[in-house]
């Protein structure tokens, strides 16, 4: 089952902070998510990037 599943890193719209998460390889659609940014402290967008 993890096969599956990718590797994706969750970018800041404010600024450089990411997060890495799993993804299932079915979803085409790219994840948005509101979470929290330690560094400009308080909840912002992240868009997924692909990881090198």
């Amino acid at each position: 089952m993890a096969a599956d599943t990718i590797n994706v890193i969750m970018r800041s719209t404010e600024s450089r902070f990411f997060y890495t998460t799993t993804k299932n390889k079915r979803n085409k659609e790219k994840l948005n998510l509101k979470r929290y940014d330690p560094v400009v402290r308080k909840h912002v967008m992240f868009v997924e990037e692909k990881m090198k």
